[in-house]
C-alpha cells in the first residue's frame, strides 16, 4: 500500500470507502468534513492506495496539546493484511514529527471489532466520558 496525502480527486473513493465501512451518518456531511479538513492542516489527511484503488483512509489532526483521528478505514475486503496498522503508524509518525505527546481517538461503543484493532496498537481507553455539541448543522 502507498500512502499519501488526500488529493481533491480522491474525494467520491473516500466517501465511497467511507459508505463501505460503515462511517458515514446522516448528520455529518462527508463532503463538508472533507472541505473542513482540507481548511484545517489538510497534510494530515491521508489515503492508501493499491495501485490506482483508494483502499485505506485517516484524516488526523493536532492542537497543539493532543492528536486525534478520525475516519480511519480500511476497505473491508482488505482487512486482515496489515494495512490498518501501517495507516496508524504513517498517522503516528506525523504527528510525533510536530510534537504531539499524545494521540486520541473514538469509537463507537459497540464497534468491539474496531476496539479490539486499537488496542492490539497498543492503545487502551481512557477513563473519560466524551462529550459533543453541534455548533454548524450539516
Amino acid at each position: 500500500m502507498d500512502i499519501r496525502i488526500f488529493e481533491p480527486a480522491d474525494e467520491a473513493a473516500v466517501i465511497a470507502l467511507w459508505a463501505q465501512c460503515g462511517l458515514t451518518r446522516p448528520w455529518n456531511d462527508p463532503r463538508q468534513d472533507i472541505a473542513r479538513k482540507l481548511a484545517e492542516q489538510p497534510e494530515l489527511f491521508f489515503v492508501g492506495r493499491d495501485n490506482t484503488e483508494i483502499v485505506a483512509s485517516a484524516m488526523a489532526g493536532f492542537d497543539g496539546h493532543r492528536g486525534w483521528v478520525y475516519y480511519v478505514a480500511v476497505a473491508p475486503s482488505r482487512r486482515g493484511q496489515g494495512l490498518g496498522r501501517e495507516l496508524m503508524q504513517a498517522v503516528e509518525a506525523a504527528l510525533i514529527a510536530r510534537g504531539c505527546p499524545k494521540i486520541n481517538l473514538q469509537i463507537r461503543r459497540d464497534n468491539t471489532e474496531v476496539a479490539a484493532f486499537y488496542e492490539r496498537l497498543g492503545y487502551t481507553p481512557d477513563d473519560a466520558v466524551s462529550f459533543g455539541r453541534r455548533l454548524i448543522p450539516d
